[in-house]
């Protein structure tokens, strides 16, 4: 495999916070790796950085080769799909809307084919094709996070950043969206970097996790080896949420 994501020696911070401290990471493609650790550990910035949504203080980010100091980051946006907890979909727009926002701002899409992409998107996510006319407000919760991963997928990304996507739901419906995104990787062969706070989440959904602690990767693995030689007493903490 080659790399999506190379993280080379990175420092980031937030006025005179230091929120990462020379942090390296590859990335390969169609991995899917799992980020966890304690609020403020800097998950969300790590992951921000690989769309440019923060610049590094000092290292370097590339993405599929290319170097965010030297690219056009909207063009990059709109390649990497991105969804969060709770979806942040357009309340003002439908769900056929919120799913072809992003691929038409590169291109003017006929009325027909919005409708085909949103039933395309959706089938996807395995929801009917009939919310496509519906608003935000008139969706469940899980319908919801549905549609953000919809809307995120919508412009082919080869990269899907995802931050605690299904922290807003209920137990039911997060273990049932956890096995659709499964399945959805493995079908598209998508790169996808999730953060969750959930080590059970984390072990289900990730070929590597990576633990983070003070704005620094403190160990990373898959299950067995994490579970096997964990670096320690906070590594052994953090397992026991399983």
């Amino acid at each position: 495999m080659s790399r999506a994501i190379e993280i080379r020696n990175v420092s980031a911070a937030y006025g005179s916070h230091e929120v990462l401290r020379r942090v390296s990471l590859d990335v390969e493609r169609g991995e899917f790796l799992v980020i966890i650790g304690p609020s403020g550990c800097g998950k969300t910035t790590l992951l921000k950085l690989i769309n440019g949504l923060v610049l590094p203080a000092a290292g370097e980010v590339l993405v599929e080769g290319e170097r965010l100091s030297a690219c056009s980051l909207t063009d990059l946006r709109r390649r990497i799909g991105y969804a969060v907890q709770g979806a942040k979909l357009f309340p003002h727009m439908t769900v056929q809307d919120n799913i072809c926002y992003v691929p038409c701002l590169d291109k003017k899409l006929s009325k027909e084919e919005r409708r085909a992409m949103a039933e395309r998107m959706l089938a996807m996510v395995d929801l009917p094709k009939e919310l496509a006319g519906r608003f935000p407000r008139q969706l469940s919760g899980g319908q919801k996070q549905r549609v953000g991963i919809a809307r995120a997928m919508a412009a082919s990304p080869d990269i899907l950043l995802m931050d605690e996507p299904f922290g807003a739901v209920d137990e039911i419906t997060r273990r049932t969206l956890q096995g659709e995104l499964s399945d959805l990787q493995e079908k598209t062969g998508i790169t996808i970097v999730f953060i969750t706070h959930d080590i059970e989440e984390a072990f289900k959904l990730g070929s590597r996790i990576l633990i983070m602690k003070d704005g620094m990767i403190w160990q990373e693995g898959c299950r067995e080896e994490l579970l096997e030689k964990p670096r320690d007493a906070f590594v052994k903490q953090l397992l026991c949420g399983t």
